[in-house]
């Protein structure tokens, strides 16, 4: 009886702690990273493209990185936004147990860098935070923004250079493209089928430079 009662002690702090164990636990990188959102042709972008209102940009008075707070917030565990995508996005990536990458290496479409230090990548947003406020985001509410600035399955999240990222700042295609050419399709492609998700409106001129960027198809 003796060992019966110790086996059913054990099976009981089993029980009890198991739950602690898993909450502190940073789970594989490749087990909640999910997967870029899917392509869509240059056919399909341009017919969706065709269906977005085309309006002068709002004004960006009152814009504010915390309008669309938080940003990269954690989830998962001890993954934040942002370090999903890391490890999504990147080779070999080690992690420590902050779920913080310390080692990978990660390519930028971009300008076609490869870079081997966390510190030299960024986490971007296709369409900027910046550019979506004007594009109609400044009417939406806090929530919507938050979804938007985090969301891994329709708005596109990449990891590119830092001076990349740093160049392309808060502008749209009309006043800047990835300085690597074979990528202007696949930033087209992206940029419509985010604005077409989100029923954010363009402006004439992004609208031509979009088009101009298709024909790279």
């Amino acid at each position: 009886m003796v060992p019966l009662r110790r086996a059913f002690h054990a099976a009981m702090l089993t029980l009890v702690f198991l739950p602690l164990v898993a909450a502190f636990t940073v789970p594989p990188a490749g087990a909640e990273a999910r997967k870029r959102p899917k392509t869509v042709s240059a056919a399909l972008a341009k017919r969706m493209l065709g269906q977005l209102k085309v309006a002068r940009a709002l004004s960006i008075r009152g814009y504010h990185r915390q309008k669309f707070h938080p940003h990269w917030p954690h989830r998962k565990g001890a993954c934040s936004t942002r370090e999903l995508v890391l490890a999504r996005d990147g080779r070999r990536v080690r992690r420590n147990a902050a779920c913080h990458p310390v080692k990978g290496t990660w390519y930028s479409p971009y300008d076609g860098r490869r870079l081997k230090s966390e510190r030299q990548v960024d986490v971007d947003h296709v369409v900027p935070l910046a550019y979506a406020w004007r594009s109609g985001a400044k009417r939406w509410s806090p929530a919507k923004r938050r979804a938007f600035a985090n969301d891994l399955t329709r708005a596109e999240l990449l990891t590119v250079s830092h001076s990349a990222n740093i160049a392309k700042g808060g502008q749209g295609p009309q006043s800047w493209r990835p300085s690597r050419r074979a990528y202007w399709c696949r930033y087209a492609t992206s940029w419509i089928s985010v604005k077409h998700h989100y029923r954010l409106f363009v402006t004439r001129n992004e609208r031509r430079a979009l088009l101009n960027m298709l024909r790279t198809c």
